[in-house]
């Protein structure tokens, strides 16, 4: 029978489920959640790391390195001769408790009725909590794990803490950037897209969205009068609504924004790259125009260059900021997005006397950027990772979406689509019966998901017919599968709804000619 000390001990030091730290690291966690928690009292006694060793059947090099690391550390003291102790003020002191004050008999706040600017009704791009437990998850806003450049990312960040590059990045940034990650931006990724600026004509963001909210602070109040696509991106429009401008929905057909007849503006918001949702690609001529529109009408051009290192076909199209010779482009780009979302790194390109007033405003909302991310990423690009990496996502994108074109074709060959040039997504039109948004919640229960198209709608029909397929997070190994799944969902959906599914491609311009 176990000793009942052997007992205590191995469940105070059950090592937790820690794969991203070795042994060391994870003997170490075990032991300092035990103080914090309180279940290791100041002047509790350790066992030998002899005894703790043989128990959790670690070599004792491994039980004694961390020992002395949380020793360093403060969390135990070493005794000559008496073993190893929880230190006297391993655990932080806490608050005393005090008695609540008598109850006023008054109401607390309405926080509904304070709160003065809110989104919390407003319908955005959003994914179940556990979305990664579904076997088809065609959405937005994750990564995938085997295109991640892991050892080239964790080079750059090991680097970074090197004790030689500390006084790059430790300081206090106040209202400025890491000159690197600028440099970097200013001579690597904007000459691509034909744009050259000059350092003081760039300033960092925490992401796109972030940008999209420092311009609209900036720039927007109620008189302001926005151009939006229409479908558009939610993620701006939502940014921008908090200063409740008057929006102005400008239709979008496979060309991509339709500029012949705009209406008067003061800001119009453009992605012409891959324009989202529906991918088209904004041409040259169009380009040209709505320059020339934004001068003789007296507006500014906002461009997200969104998905523009993602081309697969043709020559890449020149940025309307790399055409503008009236200052009349502002351009929103993005540092990290091919290689994670979370990383949140984005910037702003405009005029300077713009950029000083963006970084007053940044400041008061959270000074600047992670310098040492900011760093980290100045030497992912100045190394040449960027490009490898964006050179093996545009190689596995280009696939999945001939995968994807494919099994639609063959599962669903009424429901249109315009096969993209690039990015690493499908829009689909589906019949007129479908609304995208109950065949979402159908697919669901078929383990698939899918962007209902009406979120990209300031003003959408019903029902909604289209919705995205996206392909950044979903192996190549799956795609088939997951659209005869959502087949199954479709037929479902038409048995629900008493429909017949209509044999025939739809006609509404925006989805014109499958690919």
């Amino acid at each position: 029978m176990a000793h009942p000390r052997t007992i205590q001990w191995d469940q105070l030091f059950k090592l937790p489920e820690q794969s991203a730290l070795p042994l060391q690291g994870r003997l170490r966690l075990a032991v300092v959640q035990a103080i914090l928690e309180g279940r290791l009292g100041a002047g509790a006694a350790l066992p030998s790391s002899r005894e703790l060793a043989g128990l959790l059947q670690l070599s004792r090099n491994t039980v004694t390195s961390a020992y002395l690391q949380l020793v360093d550390e403060g969390f135990l003291q070493s005794r000559a001769r008496s073993g190893v102790f929880v230190a006297p003020n391993a655990r932080p002191r806490t608050a005393t408790q005090a008695e609540p004050l008598g109850v006023s008999g008054r109401q607390p706040p309405d926080w509904g009725q304070r709160v003065l600017r809110s989104l919390a009704n407003r319908p955005t791009l959003s994914k179940p909590e556990q979305w990664s437990t579904y076997p088809f998850p065609f959405i937005y806003g994750t990564y995938d794990p085997q295109l991640f450049p892991s050892e080239d990312f964790r080079e750059c960040c090991v680097r970074s803490l090197a004790r030689s590059q500390l006084a790059h990045w430790t300081p206090d940034l106040e209202t400025d950037d890491v000159p690197e990650l600028i440099e970097q931006i200013r001579t690597r990724l904007l000459p691509k897209r034909g744009v050259f600026a000059l350092a003081e004509e760039i300033i960092l963001t925490v992401g796109t969205q972030h940008a999209y909210y420092l311009l609209g602070e900036a720039l927007f109040e109620r008189r302001t009068r926005v151009g939006l696509e229409e479908p558009g991106h939610p993620h701006a429009r939502n940014s921008f609504s908090l200063r409740e401008p008057q929006w102005v929905e400008v239709a979008v057909d496979p060309m991509g924004l339709v500029v012949d007849a705009l209406p008067a503006l003061d800001y119009m918001f453009v992605t012409p790259s891959h324009q989202s949702p529906t991918t088209a690609t904004l041409s040259l001529e169009r380009r040209q125009r709505l320059l020339r529109k934004a001068e003789l009408q007296d507006f500014v051009i906002i461009e997200d260059d969104y998905e523009a290192e993602n081309l697969y076909e043709g020559q890449p199209m020149p940025a309307l900021k790399s055409l503008d010779r009236g200052g009349r482009v502002v351009y929103v780009g993005s540092v990290s997005k091919s290689l994670s979302p979370v990383l949140r790194l984005g910037y702003i390109v405009a005029p300077r006397a713009l950029v000083q007033e963006l970084r007053v405003i940044r400041h008061a909302m959270v000074r600047h950027p992670s310098a040492f991310l900011q760093h980290a990423y100045a030497l992912f690009l100045s190394l040449g990772h960027h490009e490898s990496h964006t050179r093996r996502v545009n190689q596995a994108m280009q696939e999945r979406l001939a995968l994807a074109a494919q099994a639609l074709r063959a599962h669903l060959p009424e429901f249109g689509f315009e096969m993209p040039l690039g990015g690493a997504s499908i829009w689909v039109n589906a019949p007129a019966w479908v609304d995208a948004a109950e065949l979402a919640l159908m697919a669901r229960g078929h383990g698939v998901l899918i962007e209902a198209g009406d979120v990209f709608f300031g003003k959408p029909p019903y029902p909604c017919p289209f919705f995205r397929l996206r392909l950044s997070s979903i192996p190549a190994a799956q795609i088939a599968a997951g659209i005869r799944a959502l087949a199954l969902a479709v037929e479902q959906l038409a048995q629900a709804r008493g429909e017949k599914r209509q044999r025939g491609r739809p006609c509404d311009a925006l989805a014109a000619g499958q690919g």
